[in-house]
């Protein structure tokens, strides 16, 4: 454990005891170790993180947000009868009594505690497995239900704004950064049969169909805890990303990640399709936990988020491709255009089976 990082940990309020540090995970934003404390009463866990200040440029406002957001969770946990210290996330403080530590460098640290008895999984390899993912995220939506999104910070601008999305994609298109327009005149058409689509969820929030959330806006399955001995969930993590937003953003990225057939950047497009089990299976626990807390309204947009989800990843791959790969890691060439082609392709499978992904919502949403 190097010094700056020892410094880093000293500032937190931690129990006495021989402490070291590792790092921990795979994740592709944020630095992150794990804890060591041991106490006479035996090891104790915590996780410390550097939150990355290119992706977040406010870290403090990332703070902010989870500060109020956990401390919301923890009431309604309590109220319920369970474990906030398992069911949500447990920040730190510091022995000045903040959530976090700004390094030399003018770098933001902070430190969960450690849910111990849990497991994570990168993919969902069954229906079974989905559906608990949809549980967690369901029930992590209806929870925060009745908390107030306007006074989150939009940590991320336009996030999930697809309307910008597709303003970025013609900024790149007009600009053709890295020469490659020739490449992608197919690409691009496609994308614009959307222009006037890509409007959908936020028309529908501007006419006041459906209501501002809070909302994950990162609805990986490995950002859900699963018991290590009943695989139910436990715990949604990762919370720098909670924004305000839509209740169909958090479902349509689920099955963009977890209902797609092939890999994200598959080249072979015969194997991009959307999997009805794997769609039906996460309706079904999301719904069932979030489905009293949402207007019809908000489920009949569910397949539409599923949709625009897809295909605004798809032109954020695409735009940078044109821009030069400038902002996701690639690892061959047209890396960016074959994730955006295969994207591409699972909202063609979609619309394909729109009728029966409809039908799924209108038969378990009520």
């Amino acid at each position: 454990m190097d010094e700056k990082i020892r410094s880093i940990i000293a500032q937190f309020e931690l129990p006495e005891g021989e402490t070291d540090a590792r790092p921990y995970g795979n994740g592709h934003i944020n630095d992150t170790m794990c804890v060591r404390v041991q106490t006479a009463q035996g090891e104790q866990r915590f996780i410390l993180q550097r939150v990355n200040s290119y992706v977040f440029p406010r870290p403090k406002e990332v703070i902010e947000n989870i500060e109020q957001v956990t401390a919301y969770l923890r009431g309604i946990i309590e109220r319920a009868g369970g474990d906030p210290r398992r069911e949500t996330l447990t920040l730190i403080r510091t022995r000045e009594g903040a959530h976090h530590v700004i390094a030399p460098d003018g770098e933001l640290w902070r430190m969960y505690l450690f849910i111990e008895g849990t497991q994570s999984v990168d993919l969902p390899d069954t229906p079974a497995l989905f559906a608990l993912c949809g549980r967690a995220f369901g029930k992590f939506q209806r929870q925060l239900g009745g908390f107030d999104a306007s006074k989150l910070h939009e940590t991320i601008v336009d996030f999930h704004n697809t309307p910008a999305r597709y303003r970025q994609l013609e900024d790149a298109i007009a600009r053709n950064e890295a020469g490659r327009l020739h490449q992608v005149q197919e690409e691009i058409a496609f994308c614009r049969r959307y222009a006037r689509e890509v409007h959908a969820l936020l028309d529908a929030l501007n006419a006041g169909e459906i209501p501002l959330r809070v909302t994950h806006n990162d609805t990986k399955i490995n950002n859900v805890l699963l018991d290590a001995q009943t695989g139910e969930g436990v715990c949604v993590i990762d919370l720098d990303t909670v924004m305000p937003g839509l209740a169909a953003y958090d479902f349509g990225d689920s099955i963009r990640a977890g209902a797609n057939t092939a890999e994200e950047d598959e080249r072979d497009l015969s194997r991009v399709s959307l999997s009805l089990p794997m769609f039906r299976a996460f309706a079904e626990g999301f719904l069932a936990e979030a489905g009293a807390a949402l207007n019809a309204r908000e489920k009949e947009l569910l397949p539409m988020g599923a949709k625009l989800m897809t295909l605004e990843c798809g032109m954020r791959f695409l735009a940078d491709h044109l821009n030069g790969d400038k902002y996701f890691k690639v690892h061959r060439e047209n890396h960016n255009l074959d994730r955006a082609r295969s994207q591409f392709a699972l909202v063609r499978s979609m619309e394909a089976q729109w009728e029966e992904m409809a039908a799924i919502i209108r038969e378990i949403g009520g």
